[in-house]
């Protein structure tokens, strides 16, 4: 679907102890468009390096983030 920018294509994958190939959208640059679940966990990993970063310039500081 040129217009949208958006393909369907076959994805290797397991789903509720199913393994098979599914259905899947994918972007105009071939990248699979991530499903809710997926975009979830990105956030929850961006979320996660953000504390460490954080907590790393605390220590830095010499903040003992244990101490709070």
């Amino acid at each position: 679907m040129p217009g949208l920018q958006l393909g369907l294509g076959l994805w290797q994958s397991s789903y509720k102890g199913i393994e098979r190939s599914w259905l899947r959208w994918y972007d105009a640059n071939g990248n699979w468009v991530p499903t809710p679940v997926e975009q979830e966990n990105q956030q929850v990993d961006r979320l996660a390096a953000k504390v460490e970063k954080l907590a790393a310039k605390l220590r830095e500081l010499g903040i003992d983030l244990n101490q709070l």
